[in-house]
């Protein structure tokens, strides 16, 4: 097994050959056919999410099940699967009450060491998957199968990506027909936002972002007006687009104060500002109560599009298969696993939606 390996903050991740631990009764081994290298990834390697090394990361990925456990009852041998970056027991207090993106499990499969290195030391694998590997063992919890002809690569990016964008849409926010939207930061998953307002009928989607590779992007997936927050406020930008009134969903698909601020300051009063992106740990951010109260402004944040993975892969599935979904577009490049640190190069530079390793 070779696998991409995080040993430490802000250094390359090592692409090793490992030997994959003894896999429990409950787990599925799946060829890794394609995986979306992921900003939450970087965010792992500069420090802004608490994960010790050693860890194989990558959670972005789609396969197929070589092999399943005696207990396994999802999943059989040669289906064709997606790796869901949060578990579904379907039998935890929240699965319970459809709230499946918050599965009380998730903590125990992100625990699991899944390979040993060549110095004896083991690994983990982000959030329990690490996809950036050739097979890698997971808990049938995170194994969704699907039923479709089409390619990993664009199947790899529903793994989180897609889901996280679209599902913020689609669910978080519930965007309703003839919405106003504002997206700030326009790479996979913003994109994947845009795309989801369009979907659900948005009667304008402003797309705001300083590279202009992502604005110009960003009008092929939906986006009605785009904005360079480097030639003025982007706040002004949008009040002087949406009659001085603000939009309706404000979406901040970064993670960064100063930009949830700013989408905080274009929502509309009585409208919703949406929180997708993933800030550094220790972020916070100081909110005047006052005027979301007289204003009725909302709040929410967004995490993995509030989604239900076991409905929503197939629906979204469908969504491309009828063509209404473009994920095609959104594969910038195909990389192998041993190009990986090329593809964080393209990521930092603004040069890539979405990398696929293949």
């Amino acid at each position: 097994m070779r696998a991409a390996i995080f040993v430490g903050q802000d250094l390359d991740l090592s692409v090793e050959d490992v030997t994959s631990t003894p896999p429990g009764a409950r787990d599925v081994v799946v060829r890794i056919e394609a995986s979306g290298v992921c900003h939450s990834d970087l965010s792992v390697i500069d420090g802004k999410l608490p994960v010790g090394a050693p860890c194989i990361l990558g959670h972005e990925g789609a396969g197929t099940v070589e092999w399943t456990g005696s207990e396994v009852t999802r999943c059989n041998v040669g289906d064709r699967v997606i790796l869901s970056l949060t578990p579904v027991c379907g039998a935890c207090w929240h699965c319970l009450r459809q709230e499946t993106h918050l599965c009380e499990m998730g903590s125990g499969v992100t625990a699991v060491q899944r390979a040993v290195r060549a110095d004896g030391s083991t690994t983990g694998a982000l959030s329990g998957l690490g996809t950036f590997s050739d097979s890698i063992a997971v808990h049938e919890a995170s194994c969704i199968p699907v039923q479709t002809d089409l390619p990993a690569d664009q199947l790899s990016l529903i793994g989180c990506g897609i889901t996280t964008g679209l599902g913020a849409a689609l669910n978080t926010a519930a965007v309703h027909f003839g919405a106003t939207v504002a997206v700030i930061g326009c790479g996979g998953v913003g994109t994947s936002v845009i795309q989801g307002a369009r979907i659900a009928g948005a009667s304008q989607i402003i797309a705001i972002d300083p590279v202009e590779f992502k604005r110009s992007s960003a009008g092929h997936f939906g986006a009605t007006n785009t904005i360079d927050p480097t030639d003025g406020d982007p706040v002004q930008q949008v009040l002087a687009l949406t009659g001085g009134r603000g939009v309706d969903y404000a979406f901040e698909a970064v993670g960064a104060h100063d930009l949830i601020v700013q989408a905080i300051s274009m929502t509309r009063k009585g409208g919703t500002t949406v929180l997708v992106g993933v800030p550094h740990w220790s972020t916070t951010v100081a909110v005047p109560i006052l005027p979301l109260i007289i204003q009725d402004k909302s709040i929410k944040g967004s995490y993995y599009g509030s989604s239900r993975t076991t409905r929503d892969f197939p629906r979204f599935i469908q969504l491309v298969e009828t063509g209404r979904l473009d994920l095609g577009s959104m594969v910038s490049r195909r990389l192998s696993l041993d190009e990986i640190n090329d593809a964080f190069t393209a990521m930092k530079n603004g040069e890539v939606l979405r990398t696929v390793i293949v």
